[in-house]
């Protein structure tokens, strides 16, 4: 069955991991490295066969914590390599002492975003705070520079997520896989008012990723009644499409037409901003819209 396509399309949530192990040292967070970045690596050449066979012209490449944790250097090669068709996102300590200087180096390597993976992420330090204040020189640096931030944690630390956006209401958050709420009850979704309670903070943004589209449907959820509840609290301007490829499992192609299918009752407006304009809005390094390669 052929689901209703957008005129383009950008992937805002995509991981790669080098076959040079020397060149490339895996030092994941927490000690232990992801099953998917040992099991199926993607490196960035691999990822633009992906890509070009699912028909996706560019994609975020964001650094994949568990398997390099700051150490963004490949992200920051592939970048290098194909700045047509990629974008960098970095990750940082949040509260360490030289974070100011390290967004400040990464961004000057020609990548457009940052990362917090904190609060909630079995692989993160479950001590840790997003709003710890001896992070506020990061976010300031953030704010300062103008970065978009993709926050991961869980819907335990919305509080601490909440906090930030209130104090640092000019940094646009983007939160990925929505914090996984937990979706099993259905609409009106109340197991996931904490989340939608966020709505007032217009610098809050969204990653609808693979993980998104396949817990919408489980017990009374649909996934029709997910994206509507979502884009009506929200606005589809707010959020970007993320497949999470390679670390949810199933080929960029399938990925993406999971995504398709899991989007067809929606208007092709709303189906344009999910798919390239937010993703666009956040990082102008994307380009407008028929700047594809």
């Amino acid at each position: 069955m052929t689901f209703p396509k957008p005129t383009s399309i950008i992937d805002l949530h995509t991981h790669v991991i080098a076959d040079d192990h020397d060149a490339y040292p895996p030092a994941p967070l927490a000690g232990k490295q992801s099953g998917w970045s040992l099991e199926r690596p993607v490196t960035y050449p691999a990822m633009l066969r992906a890509m070009d066979e699912a028909g996706i012209d560019k994609v975020a490449l964001v650094q994949a914590s568990t398997c390099y944790g700051h150490d963004n250097r490949y992200v920051a090669d592939s970048v290098a390599a194909r700045p047509d068709r990629f974008i960098g996102v970095y990750s940082i300590g949040l509260t360490d002492d030289d974070a100011p200087e390290r967004i400040t180096h990464w961004h000057g390597r020609g990548l457009h975003g940052m990362r917090v993976f904190i609060a909630g992420h079995t692989a993160a330090d479950h001590g840790a705070r997003l709003d710890d204040p001896r992070g506020f020189p990061a976010w300031e640096r953030a704010q300062e520079l103008n970065i978009p931030v993709c926050v991961q944690l869980r819907a335990d630390g919305l509080p601490q997520l909440e906090n930030i956006l209130e104090r640092f209401p000019k940094v646009r958050v983007l939160l990925d896989h929505f914090a996984r709420p937990r979706l099993d009850d259905g609409p009106p979704y109340a197991s996931a008012a904490n989340l939608f309670r966020l709505a007032r903070h217009a610098n809050l943004f969204f990653k609808l990723t693979t993980h998104n589209v396949r817990e919408s449907r489980e017990g009374a959820a649909t996934q029709a009644t997910f994206l509507r509840k979502v884009i009506e609290v929200f606005g589809a301007d707010r959020i970007a499409w993320g497949s999470n490829f390679p670390a949810s499992g199933g080929s960029l192609t399938s990925l993406l037409d999971e995504a398709l299918e899991a989007t067809a009752s929606l208007s092709a407006e709303e189906r344009e901003w999910i798919f390239h304009r937010t993703a666009r809005a956040l990082y102008p390094a994307l380009g407008a819209a028929g700047e594809n390669a």
